[in-house]
């Protein structure tokens, strides 16, 4: 298990602190750490491995993720949440593993999920990769320490740099852009 510090996520807590008793859905699925600290900060947690149901909903091809029917599949097993249901969500890498297709379905989900004044913490890789690339479930030790548990390798679908980025969030308030030494860019997203 490997350890990052993480700017991002202690912006994300900051942001959370605000506000007791917050709804939080976690991207990563359940986790004993995740849980512990996210219940002790006051809030409740949500877990869903978003990556497990991808892979259970398309395989390990990404054709196969511009199938209507699959896409509708993967929406309705992934985000089956009423609207304006969370008020802050740890999306982590995911976005990087979806096709344009699909992250469009995602996104307008997730903008419908999340209440007004909600807060999001994300993480793209910094530089493009065609190959596959370490892929792995987060957790959180501490607000500014995230552990991270090999998955094994995945293939990026898409590449975001600041501009995309920008696009990719643009139904939301803000975007807040952390630049890490590991070729990493956390961004904190308002909704």
């Amino acid at each position: 298990m490997d350890t990052r510090n993480s700017h991002g996520l202690d912006q994300f807590c900051s942001l959370l602190e605000e506000r007791p008793g917050l709804a939080i859905l976690d991207f990563a699925g359940a986790s004993q750490n995740t849980i512990t600290f996210v219940t002790g900060q006051g809030h409740r947690l949500c877990s869903d491995d978003v990556l497990l149901q991808l892979d259970t909903c398309f395989g390990d091809a990404l054709e196969n993720q511009s199938d209507p029917f699959k896409v509708e599949d993967f929406v309705h097993a992934a985000f089956d949440f009423p609207e304006e249901s969370f008020d802050g969500a740890l999306i982590w890498d995911t976005l990087e593993f979806l096709t344009p297709q699909l992250l469009a379905r995602v996104m307008n989900r997730l903008h419908a999920m999340l209440r007004p004044g909600a807060v999001l913490f994300a993480m793209f890789h910094a530089q493009e990769h065609k190959q596959p690339i370490p892929s792995y479930s987060y957790r959180i030790q501490d607000r500014k320490t995230i552990l991270m548990t090999p998955r094994g390798n995945r293939t990026p679908a898409s590449f975001f740099n600041n501009r995309n980025l920008e696009k990719l969030f643009q139904d939301f308030q803000s975007v807040k852009f952390f630049l890490t030494r590991d070729a990493l860019r956390e961004v904190i997203v308002k909704r």
